[in-house]
């Protein structure tokens, strides 16, 4: 009844102010008498209507800016996807990706497309929405700084930090003396000129360099260390030079900027010693919060976009006001999380890729058609490396570094990225740059901050020296060594488990090593110690509870499959041991065999539905990950699908055939270590059939009585499985059990699969 009063209502309702509304406009058709109106489209039909009204639609400058938003973010998140694979920063592929999408590609060979996609009226929107992407990508940039690293580490830095500025911005205002004359912009003096060139050739991408020490693995070495504090140094030291410099391109004098100087200064002492505290008292009192109130976020934004409106407004850049909002943030990790985290998706993803496409707008390669244009741009290159480079080396061995580390210091004090790339545009933009050294200074940021890797890789080379940080015990310790790579807690804590039971017994002679490798890209400097700390607090509370000693590793890296491997490989480990999640499989045949679904669906059914092909391994797009990590282990592998494994006591092995008697070196290190219990299931006879099988199972049962029992293949396997804590079964015969689907799958219980 309430349902049909309901319905009726709604109707009733609808249908009576839909009758109302037509009324109300047929009369307002009358007092359209005696008024004069502009007839569209009735000439041309309404296929014509519909066509010129769609070809407005599409040159409206909201749909011209949401149509460059779209192209910008697929050509650069495809390019640094590319650059990533090559073992390069993605912030080149983006870089690369404006200039494909400027003047020198695009813009030559597809003119038409350019300009419709491209139109000169539409850049002015595109410039100001990338100058807000920088404003808050230079705040994270501020936050991001452990200016408590410059306190503890600031003396051989310092020195390292500043040599690799003042040597530079020297050879910089050299080579401004000899292209004044050629390449100088009409009406700006030298000192403007001079001055930006040597900030050009001194700045540090502090945000690349720190990533690339991070996918090195050498952020917790004494050597990481010095690199960050020295960047750290740098990053503050060439914005207050280009704050300066900025003041006296504006001033035209060195007097007249002074001015502008004394005001940067106020601003600065202010920011430092009124609002700092204030925000610090702020953060105090919602320190313990998870997250901030509306209220609490709106102060916090609303202090950049002050800071950044009064460094504007006083003439040295916005940028210089958010980066300076960033460094006075309360230095709270979880506060500055909860910031970043709101701030550095829609800075980085969305606005940053604009910014790099109006670079590359502006770049036009075109120009350099000349072979002493180039010759000229070779030589700026020159000047960058020897003043960055060298300047930097050796200014750290006169501070008692080897030359190793001298020379990587050098070449990670070189990487310019987008640091360069912002000091470019705002001398564009005032004019004290011209198109053809613009360029000129882009092409070698691309070059200095590309050639870092390969500079790295070649170092490492000649002093016969590796990235890869394997621990000392495991070096000089340990004749059975055991590595688990774990991506959570949960999965990290039954890794243990097993890697446990296996060595528990042989303390002296054996050691497990737990490694967390975590993409760079989701984790900041400034908190990288504490998301260290809490990814293995519940694995170092684990190995207390089992008295097993670890030793861990960690490491930040672009490539995880293959630098698990790399880590493995070179560790000379004898086990590798990983964990599998449930969600890969998910909708797979392997999905349904271990029980991830409710209920088990006719076998003639499992059908992967996206190869419409049986077998997980062979065919299934999920698995990506464990192929590659396979394909590159050297080692023996082991992968553990985790459904709850708690103990490993009772343990069931099927046995197909010859090349499973490996299996038994792992049966018998259980019994020894962990007194479990091993059933072992002989498929099709193989343990009769074969002597090297049979002579291994009978001395197992010899030595060991009471840990081994043999199952018949006719036995009933569902009810036995349901009380097994963990079957172990080689990689080959489970491709092959996954192919039977057997109807006893799904009954079975954790899952080691190894490759020998």
């Amino acid at each position: 009844m309430k349902k049909f009063k309901n319905a009726l209502f709604y109707f009733g309702v609808t249908g009576g102010f839909t009758a109302l509304i037509y009324w109300i406009v047929s009369k307002g058709k009358e007092l359209e008498i005696g008024k004069k109106f502009l007839t569209v489209g009735t000439q041309n039909g309404h296929w014509q209507d519909f066509l010129s009204s769609m070809s407005v639609n599409l040159h409206h400058p909201l749909a011209i800016l949401l149509a460059q938003i779209i192209t910008i973010i697929i050509v650069a998140r495809f390019f640094g996807w590319v650059f990533r694979k090559i073992g390069q920063p993605s912030v080149i592929g983006e870089i690369i990706a404006g200039i494909v999408l400027g003047p020198s590609l695009v813009g030559m060979y597809f003119p038409e497309f350019s300009t419709v996609l491209f139109p000169l009226e539409s850049l002015g929107n595109l410039h100001f929405l990338s100058q807000i992407g920088l404003i808050l990508f230079m705040f994270v940039i501020g936050m991001e700084l452990d200016l408590k690293v410059l306190k503890n580490k600031a003396n051989d830095a310092v020195v390292i930090s500043h040599a690799s500025i003042v040597i530079p911005f020297a050879l910089g205002i050299g080579l401004a003396y000899f292209v004044y004359h050629r390449f100088a912009p009409e009406g700006v003096k030298f000192l403007s000129f001079s001055l930006f060139m040597g900030i050009a050739m001194s700045i540090t991408a502090f945000p690349v360099l720190a990533r690339i020490v991070q996918e090195r693995g050498i952020h917790k070495t004494r050597l990481g260390a010095i690199v960050i504090t020295c960047a750290a140094a740098d990053d503050i030291t060439a914005w207050c030079i280009l704050a300066i410099v900025i003041a006296i391109v504006k001033a035209g004098t060195f007097v007249s900027a002074l001015y502008i100087i004394g005001l940067a200064v106020l601003y600065v002492l202010a920011m430092i010693f009124v609002v700092k505290p204030f925000l610090k008292r702020v953060g105090v009192l919602y320190a313990s919060s998870d997250s901030l109130s509306k209220p609490v976020v709106a102060i916090f934004f609303l202090t950049l976009i002050l800071s950044s409106y009064a460094t504007e407004i006083i003439g040295i850049h916005a940028l210089f006001g958010a980066f300076m909002a960033g460094a006075i943030m309360p230095d709270i990790t979880k506060f500055r999380n909860i910031f970043i985290e709101k701030v550095e998706d829609v800075s980085v993803i969305l606005l940053l890729p604009l910014f790099f496409v109006f670079t590359g707008l502006r770049t036009q390669i075109g120009l350099l058609n000349d072979p002493y244009l180039w010759k000229v741009t070779g030589f700026i290159i020159l000047v960058a490396v020897v003043g960055k480079f060298f300047g930097s080396a050796f200014a750290a061995k006169f501070v008692g570094q080897s030359w190793r580390d001298s020379w990587t210091i050098g070449a990670l004090m070189n990487t310019r990225g987008l640091m360069e790339l912002i000091v470019l545009n705002i001398g564009l933009d005032l004019k004290v740059l011209t198109p053809e050294v613009f360029t000129m200074m882009v092409i070698m940021a691309l070059v200095t901050t590309f050639m870092t890797g390969p500079a790295l890789d070649l170092i490492n080379w000649v002093f016969k020296t590796k990235d890869i940080i394997i621990p000392e015990e495991v070096i000089k310790n340990g004749k059975f060594k055991i590595l688990i790579s774990f991506g959570n807690a949960e999965k990290g804590k039954a890794l243990l488990r097993l890697a446990s039971s296996l060595v528990k017994k042989q303390k002296g002679t054996a050691n497990i090593t737990a490694m967390h490798l975590t993409l760079s890209d989701e984790i900041h400097t400034f908190n990288m110690e504490e998301y260290e700390k809490d990814s293995f607090l519940p694995i170092i509370e684990e190995s207390e509870v089992l008295q097993q000693k670890i030793i861990t590793i960690f490491k930040a890296t672009a490539d995880i499959e293959t630098d698990i491997a790399d880590i493995a490989n070179h560790g000379e480990y004898d086990l590798l041991l990983v964990g599998l999640g449930k969600s890969i499989f998910e909708g797979t045949l392997l999905g349904k065999v271990l029980g991830f679904t409710t209920r088990i669906i006719n076998p003639d059914r499992l059908i992967d539905k996206f190869t419409g092909k049986e077998g997980l391994f062979e065919n299934s797009p999920f698995d990506e990950r464990t192929r590659q990590i396979i394909s590159k282990s050297k080692m023996p592998l082991g992968i553990l699908v985790d459904k709850d494994l708690q103990e490993v006591n009772h343990v069931f092995i099927p046995i197909f055939g010859l090349e499973d008697a490996f299996l038994f070196d792992y049966a018998q290190k259980l019994i020894y270590n962990n007194d479990s219990h091993i059933s072992i299931l002989d498929i099709n006879g193989q343990i009769k059939n074969n002597f090297i099988i049979e002579t291994a199972v009978d001395s197992l049962e010899n030595k060991y009585p009471n840990n081994i029992s043999l199952m018949d293949e006719n036995a009933d396997k569902e009810a036995f499985l349901v009380k097994q804590d963990l079957m172990i079964i080689s990689l080959e015969s489970w491709k092959n059990l996954v192919n039977s689907q057997s109807d006893w799958l799904s009954n079975i219980p954790s899952i080691l699969i190894i490759k020998p």
